[in-house]
């Protein structure tokens, strides 16, 4: 069973950086792809940015606008590990982070729905 952690997370100042990391112990995630999901409290869940499995090569990530520009996700098959490097972080921002997986042979780079969600990771920005 898929069971992915995330990592990462914590108090950044506005203007500042944090970078999440989203790995499943002993499960190799090569045909899996990732999309990065946030809830603030009192708000909907948004998908961040996702990125595809290896069956979509040459493909790129996809970033919704309100992360476009600060946020870069990507990943690293030696370490079976994805990152969600966030900059120039605004106070909105603050919300959970949970990476989220699908098998991912049809080569999108996004699903309209993931089957393994990770626990999740706080990030608050605040000065």
């Amino acid at each position: 069973q898929l069971r992915l952690v995330e990592s990462g997370g914590g108090l950044a100042q506005p203007g500042g950086s944090l970078r999440l990391s989203c790995t499943a112990p002993g499960f190799p995630l090569d045909y899996y792809a990732i999309a990065w999901f946030r809830q603030a409290p009192g708000k909907e869940r948004e998908r961040v940015a996702c990125i595809g499995s290896k069956s979509a090569t040459g493909t790129s990530p996809i970033y919704a606008d309100s992360v476009k520009d600060r946020f870069t996700v990507s990943r690293d098959y030696d370490k079976n590990t994805i990152y969600l490097q966030m900059e120039r972080l605004k106070s909105e921002d603050t919300a959970i982070y949970t990476c989220a997986g699908e098998m991912g042979f049809s080569g999108y780079v996004c699903y309209d729905s993931y089957e393994y969600w990770g626990q999740g990771a706080q990030v608050t920005v605040s000065s």
